[in-house]
Formats: structure tokens, C-alpha cells, sequence
């Protein structure tokens, strides 16, 4: 399949799309915000469903408590708050009230990685998804675009059980078909390919479909497929497509530590030993700038991915 750029859009504005969806679907669903409605694209689900919709205020902890009461009694709440305020700051309540009693409930989580921008390292969070998928029970979604993520938050609210979505505020582009099903546990191929296999998520997606493109120039044929969950993580098709290629680089707006990359590596060394290079994050905090420049700082682009590419190609044919 050929995939291109529609516009670029919020992935943030696909979640506040599926979930006003919800809201006229599902009598059940139930939204809680912590005074940023407007920034996880609430609003309308609020001014729809007020009777379903609870602005809790900047009390995060409290408003986790309140979804977990709220799923024990037959509810489906989706609680909305930047990534960074609604995993680390109520860590122990997502322990706890979530993970522990495998509750319903549908964490939202706008405003993750580098490419928040201009807010800084303070806000920048980029070890969300190693805190979330090391509690018990928990998925973990990190989808790619506008339309993925309306149907990974659709796909969240037929979950059952605790789910973690994560997504940004810039605008990307927006390339995956809207009619496409989301399905929580399978990768998605991009593109096929025999020399060396490139497992991405989240804006990376985009940015991996483009240095695959590049490289395809120079004769490396990549094998791209789209990890938008995490966890579960598709073991199948990962080991399927690295015993064709025996090669894989990750990519991902995430640290090292924790992130996709040493979640595949682990994978790999129990199951297909092969070389593997990393795109990610090293041991630092964010800092001040445009997405774009901060993608290319911290070696998140296109540009950094078909460079590691080339590098486990050449480490294979050594």
C-alpha cells in the first residue's frame, strides 16, 4: 500500500474525535479531565454528555481514584491529562486503584515526547511507556496519526481492562486509512521489504516511511511495520519478519531505557539473535524548541533513522 500524507493533523484531535464518538455510541463511556479540556480536545464530549463528563481540576491522583470507583460500578472512564501528569505524578495511584484491581479504565495521555516543544524538559515526558508497560495487566497504545489514534481510542473502550494511550500536540502527518481497523496486539506492515527490518511507533512512524523511501534509492529494501501497541507487543510478526532479514533497528520518541527498543531486544535475544540498532532517546531530559528541531537534536528524523538502517545492514553483511 501506498501511503501518503492527507494534512497534517493533532494526533490529540483523533483521540477528542473517537472519544465524542463514543459519547453517542456508548452510554457507558465517561470522561474525567484535570482542567485541560480543551488541550486533550474534550470539549466536545463535555458540551454533549455534561452529565458524563467530571473536570476534577489539577487534583491528577484524585482523578484517577474517582475513574477506578467510576469502572467498578459498570462505567468506562476515559481520564485525560498530559502524558507526564498522568503517569508519573499519580504513579502510585495507577498502581494501585488501576493495575492492581485491573479496573476499566482508559488512561489519555496528550503532550508525550520531545515533540510537545516549546514547554521543555519539564513537560517533556519520554519515559512514559516504560513506566506504564511495567504495571501488571496494563496495555500500552502509541499510535501514529490522526485517524490511528480516533481507532485505537475506539479499540481502547471494547478493551477490557486498564489501557494506556499515548499521543502529541503538534500537527503530523496524517496517512493511515480512516476506515482502517485497529486491532490492540497486531502490528501493521507498511511496507515489505528483505534486507533489514525497521519496527517504529508513534510520530516515528512517519518519519521511518520516509527513510525507508530513501534507502529503497539506494537499494536497501526495509521491512517497516508500525508497532502502535506496544504492549501486548506482536511477537509473531516481529520474529517472522527479523528471520527474513536478520537485521532490526527500532525507532521510537522515547528513551532508550524502557522504551520499544529494549523491549524488542529482549524479545530477540530469546528467540532470533541478530544485529540491532537503536533510535531513540539516550540518558538526557528534553529541552526548549520547535518539534522539528528538537526531532533533529535528538536524532529522531528520518535522516538518523536511515543512518542506523544502514549501520545494522552493514553489521549483518560483516
Amino acid at each position: 500500500m501506498e501511503y501518503i500524507n492527507t494534512g497534517n493533523k493533532d494526533t490529540r484531535s483523533g483521540f477528542g474525535a473517537g472519544l465524542a464518538e463514543l459519547g453517542r455510541t456508548n452510554p457507558d463511556v465517561v470522561a474525567l479531565c484535570a482542567d485541560l479540556t480543551g488541550s486533550l480536545k474534550m470539549d466536545e464530549f463535555a458540551s454533549e454528555h455534561p452529565d458524563r463528563f467530571f473536570q476534577c481540576g489539577i487534583q491528577e491522583a484524585n482523578m484517577v481514584d474517582v475513574a477506578a470507583g467510576l469502572s467498578l460500578n459498570g462505567r468506562i472512564p476515559f481520564v485525560g491529562s498530559f502524558a507526564n501528569f498522568v503517569t508519573a505524578r499519580v504513579y502510585d495511584q495507577l498502581r494501585q486503584c488501576v493495575a492492581y484491581g485491573n479496573t476499566n479504565v482508559k488512561i489519555a495521555a496528550s503532550h508525550a515526547g520531545i515533540t510537545l516543544g516549546e514547554d521543555g524538559a519539564t513537560h517533556q515526558t519520554m519515559e512514559d511507556i516504560g513506566l506504564m508497560r511495567m504495571l501488571p495487566g496494563f496495555v500500552v497504545l502509541n499510535p501514529c496519526d490522526y485517524n490511528q489514534c480516533k481507532a485505537a481510542t475506539l479499540a481502547a473502550a471494547a478493551w477490557k481492562g486498564p489501557v494506556y494511550i499515548r499521543f502529541g500536540r503538534p500537527s503530523v502527518p496524517n496517512f493511515t486509512p480512516a476506515e482502517a481497523r485497529f486491532e490492540i496486539g497486531k502490528a501493521v506492515r507498511m511496507k515489505e521489504g528483505s534486507d533489514v527490518t525497521l519496527l517504529a511507533t508513534g510520530h516515528l512512524v512517519w518519519e521511518s516511511l520516509c527513510a525507508a523511501d530513501m534507502l529503497e534509492k539506494e537499494g536497501i529494501s526495509v521491512d517497516l511495520l508500525n508497532i502502535h501497541t506496544i504492549k501486548p507487543l506482536d511477537e509473531e510478526a516481529v520474529i517472522a519478519s527479523v528471520s527474513v532479514t536478520g537485521a532490526v533497528v527500532t525507532a521510537e520518541e522515547h528513551l532508550l531505557a524502557g522504551g520499544l527498543g529494549e523491549l524488542v531486544a529482549g524479545v530477540l535475544a530469546r528467540r532470533c539473535p541478530c544485529p540491532m540498532e537503536f533510535v531513540a532517546v539516550a540518558d538526557r531530559f528534553g529541552q526548549s524548541g520547535r518539534p522539528s528541531e528538537l526531532m533533529s537534536a535528538y536524532g529522531l528524523d528520518a535522516a538518523h533513522i536511515a543512518d542506523a538502517v544502514r549501520k545494522a545492514v552493514s553489521r549483518k553483511n560483516a
